[in-house]
């Protein structure tokens, strides 16, 4: 293709463009401090312009003291390395179909705002007056339990209940091989800073929690992702981008999957550890919707016996996102390195928040209040299947746990379409591409149904899907 007009005609948005293009790099940290920048012809090439357009914009950064030049040598990046920018790390995004801007939408929200696409209980499902009564009574705790660091390890009387309920889905773990972080997300993080490289090939489900996305961006892994199907991951697919692409970890949720509210089978599991075990993979699973089951799902960790396995957790999702209590189970050698990281990121445990979700879980106010929610989310995924059925949006499957449907819009329609209709009205949605990093779940929608309760969700969807309608037609 020709190079368009340099200088001349739109000669100046053009030398913007490539201006931008390279602070883009640098913001994303593809170029950094004493790197050296492609050539004005290579560059010229790659963007499509005229070698002088090149010049000149290489010309203005230098003004700016972004660049700088070494004669006969070419042009290096000369700024302090700039602050991490995830919305220029990997593919530009839409920034309304972005997993991090789904985030903010919801945790930046008010009253007025509606969100069943965000991933959390509303907070009248939970147990607010138990939350009240466990802070009065550790608020009568001795005084270095309200002041002083926790142990990096975390509360010993809440570990050993963490191993016994481990124990319940068939983990055997010692209390001094689980760790408590101050969330799941921190719990993933230190793991990641543990065992992988930038650089290093992570395996995620297709579609996966967004967030396993942005996390190993921050972390500069090169993620890659296999279908994953009502039984578990495509174990064919599985086993195919073991031997291309030869990844570190796999990350998943084998309880109730997210998005999707699968559940891992036992063959699947089997199939997916044996492979596991030739390519030398460790997986993390994650385990934070296990309180939600009736029925428990087999678990990667149970079959695996920790070896190859780290369980991580919290309670963020069934009794509290303001009480941050995470956990690690993982195998003994990991344990020390794990604490290590724990300590130079975080120093000391989250003493108090460990101490609440131990009295609730020792007093019977959690089971009392997970046996409401069973029942409570049962009704509700019945009743908001049945409204999203009645307007053409069917469940990809009939989830047997959770709060989450994962749901086929009708042929034609693009969820992200949908959800940015739906935001001018108030309404927070979760179209699938956020979940998938192939993209191929343009088609699909996570829904909350705790938090689709509100007749105006489905009276929003409605006129949205009309409005896409019209615009296909």
């Amino acid at each position: 293709m020709k190079p368009r007009s340099g200088i001349e005609g739109h000669g100046d948005t053009l030398i913007v463009t490539v201006m931008g293009a390279i602070r883009q790099q640098i913001g994303a940290r593809s170029l950094t401090p004493g790197a050296k920048l492609p050539s004005i012809r290579a560059f010229a090439v790659t963007m499509q312009v005229s070698k002088s357009t090149v010049v000149e914009a290489y010309e203005r950064l230098m003004a700016e003291g972004v660049i700088r030049s070494r004669s006969g040598s070419g042009y290096y990046v000369a700024a302090p390395l700039a602050p991490l920018s995830l919305a220029l790390i990997g593919p530009k995004l839409d920034r309304e179909i972005d997993p991090l801007w789904i985030s903010r939408q919801s945790l930046e929200a008010d009253d007025t705002l509606l969100k069943p696409g965000c991933g959390w209980l509303p907070a009248s499902w939970m147990p607010q007056e138990a939350i009240r009564r466990g802070l009065r009574t550790i608020s009568r705790a001795e005084e270095a339990a309200l002041s002083d660091y926790g142990t990096p390890r975390g509360l010993p009387p809440l570990r050993q209940l963490l191993a016994r309920r481990m124990g319940e889905h068939g983990i055997k773990v010692s209390p001094d091989n689980v760790i408590l972080t101050e969330s799941g997300t921190q719990a993933l993080d230190l793991i990641c800073r543990f065992l992988i490289e930038p650089g290093d090939t992570v395996l995620v489900d297709d579609p996966c929690y967004f967030n396993f996305h942005a996390l190993l961006r921050v972390h500069r892994a090169n993620v890659i992702s296999v279908p994953y199907t009502p039984a578990g991951p495509d174990a064919d697919a599985f086993a195919q981008a073991l031997t291309e692409h030869r990844p570190r970890l796999y990350i998943t949720n084998s309880g109730i999957h997210n998005p999707t509210g699968a559940t891992l089978s036992p063959v699947v599991a089997h199939r997916v550890l044996k492979l596991a075990d030739q390519a030398d993979l460790t997986i993390v699973e994650d385990d934070i919707f296990a309180d939600f089951e009736v029925t428990p799902a087999p678990r990667l960790a149970a079959f695996d016996g920790l070896d190859r396995v780290i369980q991580i957790g919290s309670f963020s999702k069934t009794l509290s996102a303001s009480v941050r209590c995470g956990f690690i189970a993982a195998r003994p050698d990991w344990i020390d390195g794990l604490i290590d990281l724990k300590i130079a990121t975080s120093f000391g445990g989250a003493s108090l928040s460990a101490a609440l979700v131990q009295t609730l879980l020792m007093d019977g106010s959690y089971r009392k209040h997970i046996g409401a929610l069973r029942q409570r989310l049962s009704s509700g995924r019945a009743e908001t299947a049945a409204r999203l059925k009645a307007i053409g949006i069917v469940p990809w499957i009939e989830p047997q746990a959770g709060m989450f449907l994962w749901c086929k819009l009708p042929d034609g329609i693009d969820a992200a379409d949908i959800a940015r209709r739906a935001l001018t009205d108030n309404v927070v949605l979760a179209p699938g591409n956020a979940f998938s990093l192939s993209k191929t779940a343009g088609g699909f929608m996570r829904f909350n149904v705790a938090q689709s309760v509100d007749p105006r969700v489905f009276t929003t969807l409605r006129a949205a899907m009309k409005g896409a309608e019209r615009r296909v037609s």
